[in-house]
């Protein structure tokens, strides 16, 4: 059997303020990709909303303002500003999931990555953003750091789909090579998932995707760590505080989900100071099936983290611990979909003496 073996990965991006140029921001992921050819990656893995600063933290007056940092139509791989990215992923036959705010053909906007295949040279794949956090309205607080992707983005409508990105390690097993009866965990192409930043704190999301197998799940972040506004402390903190609190909060997402999915996972951020003020974590990191981190930035400027992985690592898990078809218990679990919010046990009556 052809070892699954691959060298993936995370392309951090540094500060880009709301002024900055689109095709300047794009040219700084290019020399990142120029990097991962020169290193022999596979694949990359970019942030969210890439092309732009991460603009849900500014109220929009102007539509027209508002408009510029949105990418537009279906297919974005021509797109004049950012079809340079596009042009070298296909020339360098290196695979990539990119994230940029999405407007539809008919007017919607979303928060979307997309995985592009530069072995094929097209999209295999698109992912809209679930879990929108922030607010609708603004903080009253003109000090507050709004988060307002509820003004600007619908709810992700592609659910949570897994994909075989064909050709990214040669020779695999493909559909009909292997026996009907045989068992196919760790075979053929790799299964690959993908999220948005606050999905990454949502379990479901992992799980809906461990259920069809993943074996690499990719995410992109804009993560603040001075929001207070947003993440509610109920004690002050001082900004070390806040910001050793945030890195934790990443760290323990991706480690644990990776370990009870029995998958390889890789973020990616955007980090550094936006303008001087705006405060975004780094911690790009890939992570294995066991849930260790195994590199990891080293810094909040552009910055390409990578490894080598080996996809039949997470047989190990998939096969023992987290073998759901041997279990999982689903006649337990109703309460996960049939409701959304918290619903307490009732109050115990009092007793009488």
């Amino acid at each position: 059997m052809t070892p699954r073996m691959l060298k993936v990965a995370a392309a951090q991006i540094g500060a880009v303020n709301r002024d900055a140029d689109k095709k300047e921001t794009v040219q700084r992921m290019v020399k990142l990709l120029e990097e991962a050819r020169s290193k022999g990656v596979q694949l990359v893995v970019f942030p969210e909303t890439t092309f732009t600063t991460f603009f849900p933290r500014f109220l929009f007056e102007d539509p027209a303002e508002l408009e510029k940092y949105f990418e537009q139509g279906d297919d974005i791989t021509t797109n004049q500003d950012v079809k340079p990215l596009f042009d070298l992923s296909r020339s360098s036959k290196i695979d990539m999931y990119v994230g940029y705010a999405e407007r539809t053909d008919d007017g919607r906007g979303f928060n979307t990555c997309i995985y592009y295949s530069g072995q094929k040279g097209r999209i295999l794949s698109k992912y809209r953003k679930i879990h929108l956090p922030g607010t609708k309205e603004p903080f009253a607080d003109p000090e507050a750091i709004n988060q307002l992707e509820k003004r600007y983005f619908e709810p992700g409508n592609l659910g949570f789909k897994a994909f075989r990105a064909p050709d990214l390690i040669p020779g695999v097993a493909k559909k009909g090579d292997i026996p009907a009866e045989a068992k196919t965990i760790g075979q053929g192409d790799p299964i690959l998932g993908m999220m948005i930043c606050n999905d990454r704190r949502w379990p479901e999301a992992w799980r809906m995707y461990g259920l069809q197998g993943v074996e690499l799940i990719m995410v992109g972040y804009n993560t603040p760590w001075n929001a207070k506004h947003l993440f509610g402390f109920r004690k002050p903190m001082t900004d070390e505080q806040a910001e050793a609190e945030a890195y934790y909060h990443h760290k323990l997402v991706m480690e644990a989900n990776s370990y009870m999915n029995a998958c390889y996972s890789i973020s990616a951020a955007r980090a550094g100071y936006d303008d001087g003020k705006f405060d975004l974590i780094s911690g790009s990191a890939i992570v294995s099936p066991n849930g260790y981190t195994i590199a990891q930035a080293k810094t909040i400027e552009d910055e390409l983290v990578t490894a080598d992985i080996g996809l039949d690592d997470c047989r190990q898990g998939k096969e023992t611990t987290f073998d759901f078809d041997r279990h999982r218990r689903t006649e337990a679990y109703s309460l996960i979909t049939s409701q959304t919010g918290v619903v307490e046990p009732e109050l115990l009556a009092a007793e009488v003496p």
